[in-house]
């Protein structure tokens, strides 16, 4: 067997070797042990192992490796006639009476026969190297031809509605035996094998496998689980399309440069850069990519999207803002992006019931509002319709029962108005603008479109609840510090009253005139620090070094006009915490004034000061009337709730969230009739350093 040997052999057998290969490693992953799925896995495989022992012969020049080829490629075709025949008896199981053309038995004694001699030719390649030439190829040129004769009978066997998935595969098989054909054909009337022909047979053959892999990806009952990337069918047939376009535009450059005579290398180049730049355009172009993506999702899938791919981006859009985008833009591309419209507006409810553009893409802004009782809004809560305005302007589709609002007629770029459902209300609606190529908005468009409108509707909800709660904790806090306010008001409202009946009777004592001016000094001190606090000019938990005998000293000297007039026990040491002093003053002096208010003129309030190496312990001990242990345990440091008649109910709140802001503790002891017993201990400064009061 003596022909001329080349690189282009080399190559064709190289690549056909690593093509098959990877694409039978492919199936035998994707393999869920059937029959069928295993002819096709062995007709691969003995592919492969044609193409790796062509190669090899390619490179080495050894005969007997042209036989061992041989011997595989009888192999090969013997499978994939089994592969056939399997197909063959699916469709004679699944064949009503009289609808499909049964399996014939002559045609199955036929098949048996071929097989035979396929196993013959094969026997003969391994044992016997110097076959005739005419013997080899006629017998070889009788096994393809009946391939065909067996595609056509398994082609005429499908039903229509079938035909769609097995096409590719009867294309891509007719090829290949029709190639052999012609391969065998050419050797029978020459008696020699064509090194052309032979040359670039590795090249044909590996053209019908990704027509193969397409049949098996729209034949799930082939038991292959095999998935065709859209994005990798988008780029191969974009890339492919540039590919054979650059092609024509090197050809009429070289057409151009070689004829044109002087003005032909100007022309040439000029040619050429025009084409760049035109293709640099068309694949920038938006319009372009989606008549790309329509005309694949038409011709090569079974259904138009790949929803997980779909999912995953609606999930991605409504997890967070991209490319900065806000919320409402990210949700208005990703519908865009489903249906290849260049963007539109989104409308929200507000608090008042109104409808609102909240949210703009590639369209002007829209003072367009829509009440949440208008017909338009109630058509699209009732009947959860995706409105195609084009057709609806055509008259293909006639709602009688929806009044449409007059910006709908003024706004001729409108397409679709997907409704934001969530928990049985309307959240929003979504309007598109016209496609950048047609679409054809059928079923599977519709029920994608109200999916991710749902799913962007609940974030939407989320959205605004989120909004909301945020705004009312908004409002809670300011309520709570005005509350704490207002309590520190009305005690200074308390001491400027006490100080005012006691006027009439000590005006003209000095000591008391005195004692009126540091009260008001005092008071007038205090709400200049509130009103700092409420213009944010002093933070509420600034903490400094705070001396807590001075501030003690200053408590019971404050309310010495009480009756009965409060006592500081002797202090032995001052101690030292960190605190905000009028804060800390405020909590301390509330439960001094609680203890002066619940004992009688005749009784006592005592407060001491004690500590150790850690905490500093303040106690408020009094002889009034008391507190039950479950007031002490279910009302006292609950807001709100109060046995006074002018009181709040926060001030023994506030001591006790404040104590715990320190991270110190609170300690109550009381008993009805029996008085009661504050202790406050509140940890140490770090550079505390205990000086002598006495």
């Amino acid at each position: 067997m003596e022909f001329i040997l080349s690189q282009v052999s080399v190559w064709s057998y190289a690549f056909a070797a690593l093509f098959h290969g990877l694409f039978t490693v492919y199936l035998l992953v994707a393999w869920r042990r059937h029959a069928r799925g295993g002819f096709l896995i062995l007709a691969t495989l003995a592919s492969t192992l044609w193409a790796v022992s062509n190669w090899w012969f390619a490179v080495s020049g050894q005969s007997w490796l042209f036989h061992v080829a041989n011997g595989f490629d009888e192999l090969r075709l013997a499978a994939w006639f089994g592969f056939l025949v399997m197909l063959l008896m699916h469709q004679d199981k699944q064949a009503d009476s009289g609808e499909l053309p049964a399996w014939p038995l002559p045609l199955s004694m036929l098949i048996s026969c071929v097989g035979l001699l396929a196993v013959i030719c094969f026997a003969l390649e391994i044992s016997v190297y110097d076959t005739p030439l005419r013997t080899w190829a006629g017998a070889s040129m009788l096994i393809s031809v009946f391939g065909l004769v067996l595609l056509e009978q398994f082609y005429r066997s499908v039903s229509d509605l079938s035909r769609w998935g097995v096409k590719p595969l009867t294309i891509g098989l007719a090829g290949l035996f029709a190639f052999d054909v012609y391969l065998y054909s050419d050797t029978l009337l020459f008696s020699r094998i064509h090194p052309t022909i032979w040359s670039v047979r590795g090249f044909a053959h590996s053209l019908a496998i990704p027509l193969v892999a397409l049949s098996a990806s729209r034949n799930p009952d082939w038991t292959f689980r095999i998935f065709v990337s859209r994005d990798v069918v988008f780029h191969s047939t974009a890339m492919a399309s540039s590919g054979l376009y650059l092609l024509l535009l090197s050809g009429a450059g070289y057409y151009m440069r070689y004829f044109g005579g002087d003005w032909g290398q100007a022309l040439q180049l000029a040619f050429l850069f025009g084409g760049v730049l035109l293709l640099g355009v068309v694949l920038f172009s938006g319009a372009y990519r989606a008549r790309l993506k329509v005309w694949l999702a038409k011709h090569f899938f079974a259904y138009r999207y790949d929803y997980r791919r779909e999912w995953l981006n609606t999930t991605q859009a409504l997890s967070g803002a991209s490319d900065g985008l806000g919320m409402g833009e990210s949700v208005l591309k990703m519908l865009a992006d489903l249906v290849e419209s260049p963007g539109g507006g989104v409308w929200l409810r507000d608090a008042n019931g109104v409808y609102s553009q909240q949210a703009r893409l590639n369209m002007p802004h829209s003072g367009v509002q829509e009440h949440e009782h208008s017909p338009f809004i109630r058509f699209m809560l009732t009947r959860e319709w995706v409105m195609n305005l084009e057709e609806m302007r055509a008259g293909h589709r006639a709602v009688e029962d929806v009044v449409w609002p007059e910006w709908v007629a003024e706004m001729d770029e409108v397409w679709l108005i997907v409704p934001l459902i969530a928990a049985g209300g309307l959240a929003g609606f979504v309007v598109l603008l016209s496609p950048r190529t047609p679409v054809d908005v059928n079923w599977e468009v519709l029920d994608l479109l109200k999916m991710a409108g749902r799913q962007a509707a609940s974030y939407f909800a989320r959205m605004q609840a989120a909004e909301a709660l945020l705004e009312a904790r908004k409002f809670d806090a300011f309520n709570r510090m005005s509350a704490f306010v207002v309590h520190d008001l009305k005690n200074l409202v308390a001491q400027l009253s006490l100080m005012l009946r006691n006027a009439e009777r000590h005006k003209d004592n000095p000591e008391f005139q005195a004692d009126m001016l540091d009260t008001v000094r005092h008071v007038e001190n205090r709400m200049r620090g509130l009103m700092a606090q409420l213009m944010e000019k002093t933070p509420i938990n600034q903490r400094r070094p705070v001396h807590l005998h001075p501030l003690l000293e200053h408590l019971v000297h404050a309310r010495r006009h009480y009756l009965p007039r409060p006592r500081l026990d002797e202090v032995v040491m001052d101690l030292t915490v960190l605190a905000h002093p009028e804060r800390l003053e405020r909590i301390l002096g509330h439960i001094v004034q609680n203890a002066l208010d619940a004992t009688p003129e005749h009784g006592s309030v005592s407060v001491s000061l004690s500590g150790d190496v850690n905490k500093a312990c303040i106690t408020v001990l009094d002889t009034g009337c008391g507190m039950s242990p479950a007031f002490i345990r279910d009302q006292l440091f609950k807001p709100f709730q109060t046995t006074k008649a002018s009181g709040m109910g926060i001030g023994a709140y506030e001591v006790q969230q404040y104590i715990r802001e320190l991270g110190g503790e609170l300690h109550v002891e009381s008993a009805v009739g029996a008085g009661t017993r504050f202790q406050i201990c509140i940890p140490l400064a770090p550079d505390n350093s205990p000086r002598d009061t006495a």
